[in-house]
């Protein structure tokens, strides 16, 4: 039996080296966990090489014009007085157009008076109402871009502030 407790370690030295084991695989974890990170966060910020026909569908840039004063239409509703007041934004992607189209500002302005001025106090009253609106003020504002300057220059027309009383 002596012979059989020499070749054994003593107890303390096993424990030591399973716990060393179990710190270097959590270091090399930790090492892996880090270094996998860096990499995936480096190669994010690497701008990818864009091609030449998806640069082509890239919208330009979007240009808000602000149409200034606002707008007051009023209704004649069952003897009573009505009162509607909108402010328009106009939405387009050159300015050189946008700058071209507001030389003819004041045909668009009264197009847009008389749009208004003819509708229904109750069709404004709905959202459906408000819509149609809204896009037949886009239309008239394109016929008139497609007129005077030769291409549809706004892409847009926006309510941004839309007031019935």
């Amino acid at each position: 039996m002596a012979n059989s407790e020499a070749v054994k370690e003593p107890a303390g030295k096993g424990k030591l080296k399973l716990i060393l084991v179990i710190v270097a695989a959590v270091l090399l974890a930790i090492g892996l966990s880090v270094g996998a990170t860096w990499y995936f966060m480096h190669s994010a910020k690497s701008t990818p090489e864009v091609a030449p026909e998806a640069a082509s569908n890239l919208k330009p840039v979007a240009i808000y014009e602000p149409m200034a004063p606002a707008f007051v239409a009023n209704f004649n509703q069952n003897g009573r007085q009505r009162y509607m007041q909108v402010s328009i934004t106009l939405l387009a992607r050159n300015q050189a157009d946008l700058d071209a189209l507001k030389v003819h500002m004041p045909v668009i302005r009264n197009n847009l008076v008389m749009l208004f001025s003819a509708q229904s106090f109750d069709a404004l009253a709905t959202p459906v109402g408000q819509e149609m609106l809204r896009q037949k003020a886009t239309a008239s504002v394109q016929e008139v871009a497609q007129k005077e300057v030769g291409k549809v220059v706004v892409e847009q027309l926006l309510f941004t502030n839309f007031v019935l009383q």
